[in-house]
């Protein structure tokens, strides 16, 4: 629509002149429950009023609103024509006085594609729930706002809801429920601290809560006490354990106000975990939101505990990093959320019992961070963010976990001590505020006495990961005479960096066990650094640089490392140093310079001896990415059959009933192709086979049926046997995806046609029909849509939410007809489509990128 994209231009020069006073804003969601009226979509009213100043008396501007009427605007006591000032995004505002009053009555659409206010109702019970999700801009799609991050303000919310239900907001009830003509009740709610629109927030429903608060003793001897609830559906209540997420949000809050020496400055703290979620969560001050899929319905690993952990704490990170203070434009975007996934693990090792959160970052963040580095669309960490569609797709790789490792590196770099004093003063200079990079630099320069500038330049300023390799050059007797680390970088973006790093050598002992006996911690910089520490060492059998994972790198070997880690890295017996090999040697199979098969091999003889489940898990992930994006056509098969051979030894030899049988269940699930072993997966979902210790539940039940309906093994009547067993919101999401799984034309036909052609669908049954449309194994079936896809996305991008729009780009995406085919039909299309929305071509080129990968990859590993 028109109006709805508003660019960086249009924002600064909004605030080069306004500056808000307060919101009011009064929803009625009466109007969720009972049959909708009329054709069009459901709606409910939203009256705003908004307090603001101009510095230019008599200047234009606009507010934001995306509604499908507008009933009346008022603007300074003028009632304003709708027809003409409303464009379906944008209030035109003409001749402004110096203080202003703009009222804006409105009929606002419920959502189902979790942007705005989203509507769900229960298959379960028939209840309805409600929560707004707002971020970069959708804060619009509720009411009237000036929707930019620097437009801070209080608001007051005042919501008219159904009887009985629960209603939140950002800030707390101002007095009880007071009944409302015609039904229903009203709340209202004290008026917030100046914050962004983008983190306002409204709940509403029928929620299952619990209680708690939280108590603290500050320095001035004043006691913080913050009321605690935790949210979830009332058909998820039984399963929810709201005691261990309270544990954690407690162990949080101790560890943020140590940490931080700024007290939490937003009255309460409310935990909702809510139906057909878009995001992992939201922090929305006073009213944190998450996806309901964190209340686990069966049987998870531990890392499922420790994910929910870091994501409740880098939620809790936002409060200072983001809300208290916020980036000025989205160009500064990492200024909140590179802040909040370093600090989320950050907390998470030192204040909660998931002390391995540093594995799991060298692991699996980092790998999402690599990846994004390598695309065509990376930027620098500061990124050039041109509009809101940038914004919305740079919630990133980079912005998230490249920039959580750059302050890893940062922390080494300056020290523990003069990165938290920065952020107590840049918390204590700017609170309630907006800030760019420049700010942040100033205070950490103050603490650290380092040269931010360079720094900056080199790690925020610039993108592209760098390669570290060792050389080592031994004696006469066999000992280290030098040692050099080797620093690379791609043609595309070749700045070489700064890197503080720990080098360790590691041999194996008489027990076999590969561990470490020298270390140096040293500054590499250019393209070659030596390490005279390490001189006169006996010889290594591996040389790990970037031991214990201080800078943001890709690992490389010598020769002789890479022969060791090919025969023992199971051996290595520090869990990081090994989850830092893994990483290594997949970023390895990723750039095309180790065979695929190779990594298979080393997942089929080392996995099993994983201790560390989340590491684990990730290999589980990658090695399914390898068997069908990067091993040559013409070994799949056999190296699909030799995975699911050693996935099924490995369940039968794990633990009874522990986490590592699970996991090598899914992942046996996911490989299985063989006779055999689908009717190993059927007896396990009929009961006639059953492997010790292993609970079959729900969740696993639908994994097992997931591979058989996609291997033709499971009809409809099968699936639809399933629901019935689990008649819940889950199980219908599961039913979508097994039923667009099965190997069939026309179940393939009707599966895009529901996506594609039309936008019934919700969020979350979009996600599921994607999943199982786009099969692996199903290439000839899916043939079909290759061209369609490349005619049809132009027009969906520009009709559709760009939550969905991204959804289908990426998901539909014919990445199945690996070859070079397909490939030049994708450069055909972004060569004739050079106008198309930069937004939707840099999603064609990521996936461009990702197809181009696996060919190379392909082309190694058929060299094997």
């Amino acid at each position: 629509m028109p109006g709805e994209n508003l660019s960086r231009e249009e924002a600064r020069a909004r605030a080069a002149i306004l500056s808000v006073e307060r919101y009011d804003v009064a929803l009625d969601v009466r109007s969720a429950v009972g049959p909708a009226t009329g054709a069009g979509p459901r709606t409910f009213r939203s009256t705003t009023v908004i307090d603001f100043r101009c510095s230019q008396p008599g200047a234009s501007t606009f507010a934001d609103l995306v509604a499908p009427a507008v009933t009346s605007v008022r603007l300074n006591g003028r009632d304003l024509d709708p027809a003409r000032v409303f464009d379906g995004a944008r209030i035109a505002l003409d001749n402004l006085a110096e203080r202003n009053t703009l009222v804006v009555d409105a009929s606002c659409a419920y959502s189902r594609t979790g942007e705005g206010l989203h509507r769900f109702e229960d298959p379960e019970d028939g209840a309805v729930y409600l929560y707004t999700q707002y971020e970069p801009a959708d804060a619009r799609r509720v009411f009237a706002n000036f929707e930019q991050p620097d437009l801070k303000a209080p608001f007051t919310f005042q919501v008219t809801a159904p009887e009985g239900w629960t209603v939140l907001s950002n800030g707390a009830a101002d007095g009880e429920p007071v009944p409302a003509e015609g039904g229903g009740a009203t709340v209202s709610f004290v008026p917030t601290q100046p914050i962004a629109t983008y983190i306002t927030a409204v709940l509403a429903g029928p929620y299952h809560v619990e209680h708690d608060h939280y108590s603290r003793t500050l320095k001035d001897k004043a006691v913080l006490d913050i009321p605690l609830s935790a949210l979830c559906r009332r058909s998820l209540a039984r399963h929810f354990d709201a005691d261990a997420i309270f544990e954690v949000t407690k162990q949080g809050l101790d560890f943020f106000h140590d940490a931080f020496d700024y007290p939490y400055p937003f009255g309460k703290y409310d935990q909702a975990f809510v139906p057909e979620y878009n995001l992992g969560a939201m922090e929305n001050p006073g009213l944190v939101t998450f996806r309901e899929e964190f209340v686990f319905r069966g049987k998870v690993t531990r890392p499922s505990y420790e994910h929910r952990a870091n994501v409740v704490l880098h939620e809790m990170a936002h409060m200072w990093f983001g809300d208290l203070v916020t980036m000025r434009w989205w160009d500064d975007l990492w200024l909140k959320e590179s802040f909040a996934d370093f600090m989320g693990a950050f907390a998470q090792v030192e204040a909660t019992e998931f002390t391995e959160g540093w594995i799991t970052f060298a692991n699996r963040r980092k790998a999402w961070a690599y990846r994004a580095d390598q695309l065509p669309s990376t930027h620098p960490v500061v990124a050039d963010i041109r509009d809101l569609e940038d914004a919305k797709l740079n919630f990133d790789g980079i912005t998230y976990s490249k920039g959580a490792a750059v302050l890893k590196q940062l922390v080494a770099y300056v020290g523990r001590d003069a990165f938290l004093e920065a952020a107590r003063r840049y918390f204590t200079r700017h609170a309630y505020g907006n800030t760019t990079l420049a700010d942040l630099l100033s205070v950490l320069a103050e603490t650290s006495g380092r040269d931010m500038a360079a720094w900056s330049r080199a790690w925020l300023e610039t993108a592209g990961v760098n390669a570290l390799t060792p050389r080592v050059g031994l004696d006469a007797e066999d000992r280290v005479a030098e040692l050099v680390v080797e620093q690379g970088a791609a043609q595309s973006h070749p700045t070489l960096r700064p890197h503080r790093v720990a080098i360790g050598l590691y041999r194996r002992d008489e027990e076999g066990a590969l561990t470490r006996y020298a270390r140096a911690e040293t500054d590499v910089a250019g393209p070659s650094t030596a390490v005279p520490e390490l001189a006169g060492q006996p010889r290594p059998d591996l040389v790990l640089v970037n031991d214990e994972d201080l800078t943001y790198c890709k690992v490389r070997f010598d020769a002789a490392s890479l022969d060791t880690l090919r025969s023992h890295l199971g051996d290595l017996t520090d869990p990081l140093a090994r989850a830092l090999a893994w990483s290594a040697v997949w970023n390895l199979t990723r750039d095309a310079l180790m065979p695929a098969g190779d990594f298979l091999d080393l997942v089929l003889r080392f996995a099993g001896r994983e201790s560390d489940i989340g590491v684990l898990q990730q290999l589980h992930q990658q090695a399914r990415t390898a068997l069908t994006r990067y091993v040559a056509k013409d070994a799949r098969a056999a190296a699909g059959q030799a995975l699911a051979a050693g996935a099924l030894e490995a369940l039968r030899a794990a633990e009874p009933g522990s986490g590592h049988q699970l996991a090598w269940a899914r992942f046996f699930a996911a490989v299985a192709a063989a006779p055999a072993d689908l009717r190993l997966l059927q007896g396990l979902l009929d009961g006639s086979e059953a492997i010790g210790g292993l609970d079959v539940d729900q969740e696993l039940r639908w994994t097992l049926l997931g591979t058989l309906a996609a291997q033709g093994a499971a009809d409809a009547a099968a699936i639809s046997a399933e629901r019935a067993r689990d008649d819940t919101a889950s199980g219908r999401r599961h039913e979508v995806r097994c039923l667009a799984a099965r190997p069939d034309a026309a179940v393939k036909a009707e599966a895009w046609a529901a996506v594609v052609d039309s936008d019934a669908l919700s969020n979350a049954l979009v996600e599921a029909t994607i999943a199982g449309f786009a099969q692996d194994g199903q290439a000839d079936l899916l043939a079909p849509y290759a061209q369609p896809y490349f005619a049809a996305i132009e027009e969906l991008w520009a009709k559709r939410s760009i939550e969905i729009g991204m959804s289908v780009v990426r998901g539909l995406y014919p990445a199945q007809q690996d070859d070079p085919r397909t490939l030049a039909a994708t450069d055909a299309w972004l060569r004739e489509r050079e106008d198309a929305a930069p937004a939707l071509r840099r999603l064609v080129l990521e996936a461009r990128d990702d197809l181009a990968r696996a060919l190379r990859a392909q082309e190694c590993d058929a060299r094997r």
